[in-house]
């Protein structure tokens, strides 16, 4: 089962970022899938949400995606609504702004550190005093939100449905009816006025103000009643008694104030904080404001691209089909006139072959596949002029790393036991992209354990592209009639970002070489200028 975002935060300080990837083969990607196509990137350009939980939402949302494609279309079909509904979006953001302004006095009272009576907040987890203004308002966040909530009219839409009424079952919880009040201090522990009804033992009543008016009255009754069990000038009204009381009264309240307040402070207000934080009902309750702040993140993402996008189509196979046009990188993309669509697809080929020269765009439109096929599984809005596609249980993206070889291994081994862990774990509904492979070895050796895995990947059934620079491998397989070959175009030995049928069969390395100022030329250069 999922964490919530509350559980995810662990008692710290919230962290936008506080869900990760779920082991290989767990979840529908990985770790090194997650920092390959650089989600943290596609999470900053999506992310148009205005509350911390919806940004924790919506990033647990990147980090372990969804492959069930009724909840992905319930998802898509709110996002749908709030684009034509204005009204309904209207109540929404209205919600969520109003919860925004007022989240963060929750987290103070839920995660905060006390300072003290004399302690001064310089941070924003530091709390002030005893605690009674943050536990004041960070309860009135979430009565407030259930209240608008209640007040508004009940959407039609399931899945925002949904989010309402769970929002609205919060108020009648346990932890709701503590937050409104009267709370009391019983030899049970801390109970609600529904819990105290039909008791008649003896209880503190908790209110969050150092003032108590019943408790001073009761000292000043004592000290009365003690004036007249033992009558003397001290207890007498008059200006030399009210000076000689003074000397009394001052002292008893600077010890009036720290032992009220850190009573009320560790016997109300912490243990009433831990209370909410494990409770399962706040915990549902932050849930699916996030979830409603996500919805218009999607929403407000796609407004704002500065291109076509759409929301895919869905659509059940019996192995991993995608097909899009005129699709663009979610991130690069992003405000660009000039960034060039590209029009992909993959269905009974299952192989796709890429080749062409360094820097024409190969791994630029790889990492576009996968994060529109990730954005798809969140039920996000995609850069596309259409995409059709099916919802793939496991995302892999593996590429040449050599910051982190196995001892022993060499890169060779390293990398092959990475693709052994993407083969084991992969299905027919699955999406591979390879980044090269069998890196690390002689070319002949490098020739057959590609054709090796690919075949294997092959016979699995997923879909799976390969970048490469090794024509002869791709030659090779497309004269067995396997797969489908697919270039990177150049024009006048320069890059059109645009992916054609074809192998290329040139790697222009001159032409980088040249460009970056590391030619054989420049390397002579530099070593006559040293002489």
């Amino acid at each position: 089962m999922m964490q919530t975002i509350l559980q995810s935060w662990q008692n710290r300080w919230p962290n936008i970022k506080s869900c990760r990837p779920l082991e290989t083969g767990e979840g529908v990607i990985d770790s090194k899938t997650f920092d390959t196509i650089e989600v943290d990137s596609l999470f900053e350009s999506v992310n148009y949400a205005t509350t911390l939980v919806g940004q924790a939402v919506l990033y647990r949302s990147l980090a372990q995606p969804l492959d069930d494609p009724d909840t992905i279309k319930a998802k898509q079909n709110a996002v749908a609504a709030l684009n034509t509904d204005s009204e309904l979006r209207q109540c929404v953001e209205h919600i969520v702004q109003n919860a925004a302004e007022l989240e963060k006095t929750f987290y103070l009272l839920l995660y905060g550190e006390f300072l003290g009576w004399f302690g001064t907040a310089r941070e924003d987890h530091e709390i002030e005093g005893f605690g009674y203004l943050q536990y004041k308002r960070g309860t009135g966040f979430m009565l407030n939100l259930v209240d608008q909530i209640k007040s508004a009219q009940l959407p039609e839409v399931p899945y925002i449905r949904s989010l309402f009424e769970k929002i609205s079952a919060f108020g009648d919880s346990q932890a709701y009816s503590l937050m409104r009040g009267p709370v009391f201090i019983t030899e049970h522990g801390i109970q609600s006025k529904e819990q105290r009804k039909g008791s008649w033992m003896p209880a503190i009543l908790f209110k969050p103000r150092l003032f108590k008016p019943l408790l001073i009255a009761l000292v000043i009754f004592a000290i009365w009643g003690i004036g007249q069990i033992f009558p003397g000038a001290f207890f007498r009204v008059s200006a030399q008694s009210l000076s000689t009381a003074s000397v009394f009264f001052i002292p008893l309240l600077l010890i009036y104030f720290p032992i009220i307040g850190g009573f009320d402070r560790d016997n109300c207000i912490i243990p009433l904080r831990n209370q909410f934080k494990e409770s399962p009902e706040v915990a549902e309750t932050l849930e699916a404001l996030g979830k409603l702040d996500e919805l218009l993140a999607f929403l407000n993402f796609s407004h704002s691209f500065g291109s076509v996008t759409v929301l895919p189509e869905l659509i059940q196979a019996q192995r991993h089909e995608i097909m899009l046009e005129a699709a663009k990188n979610p991130v690069l993309g992003k405000q660009s006139d000039n960034y060039v669509g590209n029009d992909f697809s993959i269905k009974n080929e299952r192989l796709i072959l890429v080749t062409g020269p360094n820097s024409g765009g190969k791994t630029a439109f790889c990492k576009t596949l996968t994060q529109i096929q990730l954005l798809a599984q969140i039920g996000c809005y995609v850069p596309a002029k259409k995409a059709v596609l099916s919802i793939a249980d496991k995302i892999f993206y593996q590429a040449p790393d050599i910051s982190h070889l196995d001892d022993g291994e060499g890169r060779f081994g390293t990398e092959l036991k990475r693709t052994k862990a993407i083969f084991l774990a992969t299905t027919e509904n699955s999406l591979v992209v390879l980044d090269e492979l069998s890196e690390g070895t002689t070319f002949e050796e490098k020739m057959e354990s590609s054709a090796n895995v690919l075949n294997g990947f092959y016979r699995k059934g997923n879909s799976t592209v390969l970048i490469t620079h090794n024509h002869q491998l791709v030659d090779q397989f497309i004269k067995e009639g396997i797969g489908l070959a697919k270039q990177v175009e150049f024009s006048n030995d320069a890059p059109t970002y645009r992916l054609i049928d074809g192998i290329s069969r040139v790697s222009h390395a001159d032409r980088v070489a040249k460009k970056i100022g590391f030619s054989k030329e420049d390397i002579d250069h530099y070593l006559s200028d040293s002489k």
